[in-house]
C-alpha cells in the first residue's frame, strides 16, 4: 500500500483524532513553527474534520494523520498544503509528538507522503519551509533528498528575536531517484 511500510501508516484524520488533535493544536511551544497565535477550540477541530473529507484537488491540502503501528498508536501528523495542480507542487510539514522523536518516524512519514505526492499527485516539487536553527528537520529533508534552494532573513519572529528560514525542495526526476535510494 502506498501510504504505509513495515513500521508506519499515514492515514486520513478521524472524528477519533479529535482530542490527540486539541492537544498537539493547542501546545503553544510549535506555534511558532506552524505560525499558530492562538489557541483551536473543539469546535473549531471538529468543523476542520469534517472538511478534511475534501480531496486535495478541492481544498489545496491533505492531512494525514501518522500511526505506529507496532503499539497503534497516533504518534504525528503529515501534511500538504498549498497545493497547486496547474503547477505542481505543495508544501509540506510534519510533527511528531515529542515522545516518538529521533526514531527515524519523521524520515519515513516524510518519504511515503513524498511517494505519494510524487507518483500518485503527480506533483513535480514538494517544498518544505524551515527554521535555519532546526538542524533535525534539516537532516530529515536532505536524508529525503530535499536541498535548500534559498533562505529568508528574519523569516520567523519568536521569543523576542527573529530566525532565518531556509527554503528547501524535492524535484521529482532531479532528486527523485536520490529520493527513492535514501528514504524508501
Amino acid at each position: 500500500m502506498m501510504l504505509e511500510n513495515d513500521t508506519i501508516k499515514l492515514r486520513a484524520v478521524e472524528p477519533t483524532d479529535l482530542e490527540t488533535l486539541y492537544k498537539w493544536e493547542n501546545d503553544s511551544s510549535v506555534w511558532a513553527a506552524g505560525c499558530t497565535v492562538s489557541p483551536y477550540s473543539r469546535y473549531n477541530l471538529k468543523e476542520y474534520i469534517k472538511k478534511s473529507s475534501k480531496n486535495i484537488i478541492e481544498s489545496g491540502e491533505l492531512r494525514l494523520m501518522i500511526d505506529c503501528k507496532s503499539n497503534n498508536q497516533t504518534i504525528g501528523m503529515a501534511d500538504l498544503f498549498d497545493c497547486d495542480m496547474f503547477h505542481r507542487r505543495a508544501g509540506t510539514g510534519i510533527f511528531v509528538a515529542p515522545e516518538y522523536r529521533n526514531h527515524g518516524f519523521a524520515t519515513q512519514s516524510m518519504a511515503l507522503l513524498c511517494d505519494y505526492a510524487l507518483k500518485f499527485l503527480h506533483l513535480h516539487q514538494i517544498y518544505a519551509y524551515v527554521p535555519e536553527d532546526n538542524k533535525p528537520s534539516i537532516r530529515m529533508l536532505t536524508k529525503c533528498g530535499f536541498q535548500q534552494r534559498g533562505l529568508i532573513p528574519d523569516w520567523l519572529y519568536s521569543a523576542n528575536s527573529y530566525t532565518n528560514v531556509l527554503i528547501m525542495s524535492l524535484l521529482y526526476g532531479r532528486a527523485f531517484a536520490r529520493f527513492n535510494s535514501t528514504c524508501l
